[in-house]
């Protein structure tokens, strides 16, 4: 840290001298104008970017015929959470062919990105997305109501033998991953460019915990995509009606306790929230008495309704995390 000694000039105003290499590196000239943000920490930000123009990153990925597919779409995601606003893909020689489906995969997996342009050697993807039409709190809202009905419908097709409602559960996990990914982006873009955060109405403290809360909220819809795969492993003839009610009513509650901690998050109410919390237990009741009733069932029935059962009680304890995240961030006096 560089200690700047404050200085007075005209008798009335404070200044303060920049230093010369951040000068020298953002090439500032005499008169040019600099935008000054008071943070709420009480620290000044001093930036170039007067007029908060979103900063345009270009990643450059090379690849050839030895780059593995799939790697390679872990790196395309990686780079679009990174907040990169396009992405260049190039070759010496001829892009594979399986380098461009995985492209055309990452295109309908992600919100933004599209091919504008295309040769035989490259590939430019740009997000077409402006991040301020996608509120935090509009991304998080939606994966509640498709997490949640994952979960529903995933019990819903176990008890009624539905075989085409457990993949369509399967196949919502996608929607919940891109509004994730959204999420994980934008954060990521506002860490880079704290004008963002101001246009977008939302301070860093404030979106951390739609981060997190996010995270949590995808890991609920993975429970229910595994709660999906288990279904299709057994009908309800092989559950028998008793364990099947158990299962309903556990995954009922649970689900109420899920939905308790979103109401909680987003009416930032750290009693209610504290409630969730406190009411987390009342729920093992549930799990004790199926997993005492499959103990008679065959192994290749018995398995998958206790990895169901477990993924019921999974949500319950992500509510938890949700509500302690409630309290955490509360106490912290910025519900901005």
């Amino acid at each position: 840290m560089e200690i700047r000694r404050v200085q007075m000039t005209g008798g009335s105003s404070y200044v303060i001298t920049l230093p010369k290499t951040w000068i020298a590196s953002l090439n500032v000239k005499k008169n040019d104008p600099l935008g000054v943000l008071v943070q709420p920490d009480g620290t000044l930000l001093v930036t170039k970017n007067v007029n908060g123009d979103q900063i345009h990153r270009v990643k450059e990925l090379m690849v050839d015929n030895q780059t593995d597919p799939q790697y390679f779409l872990r790196l395309l995601i990686g780079t679009y959470i990174a907040g990169y606003n396009a992405i260049r893909i190039s070759t010496k020689e001829r892009i594979p062919g399986q380098i461009r489906i995985k492209i055309r995969e990452f295109s309908g997996m992600v919100i933004g990105p599209e091919c504008v342009e295309e040769t035989e050697q490259s590939i430019l993807l740009k997000d077409l997305l402006n991040p301020l039409e996608m509120p935090f709190e509009n991304s998080l809202k939606r994966m509640f109501v498709i997490v949640k009905g994952m979960h529903h419908d995933a019990i819903e097709a176990l008890l009624k033998d539905d075989t085409a409602l457990a993949e369509d559960v399967i196949d919502r996990d996608n929607d919940v991953d891109r509004l994730f990914w959204l999420i994980a982006r934008q954060t990521n873009m506002i860490m880079q460019n704290i004008h963002l955060s101001r246009k977008m109405n939302i301070s860093i403290v404030r979106m951390l915990p739609y981060y997190q809360v996010g995270r949590i909220m995808e890991r609920v819809g993975d429970h229910g995509v595994r709660t999906a795969h288990n279904a299709r492993k057994m009908t309800s003839e092989d559950i028998g009606p008793d364990i099947s009610a158990h299962l309903l009513t556990a995954s009922n509650a649970a689900i109420a306790v899920f939905e308790k901690s979103i109401e909680s998050f987003f009416n930032h109410d750290s009693i209610k929230a504290n409630r969730v919390i406190e009411s987390i237990h009342q729920l093992e009741e549930n799990y004790s008495v199926i997993n005492e009733e499959i103990l008679n069932l065959p192994a290749t029935v018995a398995v998958p309704i206790r990895n169901i059962t477990d993924s019921i009680r999974r949500t319950g304890e992500y509510s938890a995390d949700i509500a302690e995240n409630v309290i955490n961030y509360e106490m912290m006096g910025d519900s901005n």
